[in-house]
């Protein structure tokens, strides 16, 4: 029993990178299973590719232009859902 419990933990423990790794891609627009799944291969390194990646979205001017323009037609889009109400 005592072994079964030990091979859980360290399932979990192993689990902790591709699971994050996975909610971090699928928070950011992508795909959480592809993430997961490359969290548990290269646990490491999709880890630090995923960070440039966010990284460079974070940092990119253009890509933040983007972002505010998509949040401005969102809440102009809901207004005037409101407004037809």
């Amino acid at each position: 029993m005592l072994f079964v419990d030990m091979l859980l933990v360290m399932v979990v423990a192993l689990s902790f990178i591709p699971i994050m790794t996975g909610y971090c891609a699928a928070s950011r627009g992508r795909s959480f299973w592809l993430w997961f799944a490359l969290g548990w291969l290269l646990p490491i390194v999709s880890f630090l590719l995923l960070f440039a990646l966010i990284a460079r979205d974070e940092l990119d001017p253009g890509r933040q232009l983007v972002r505010e323009a998509r949040n401005l037609l969102k809440e102009a889009e809901q207004k005037a859902l409101q407004n037809r109400s």
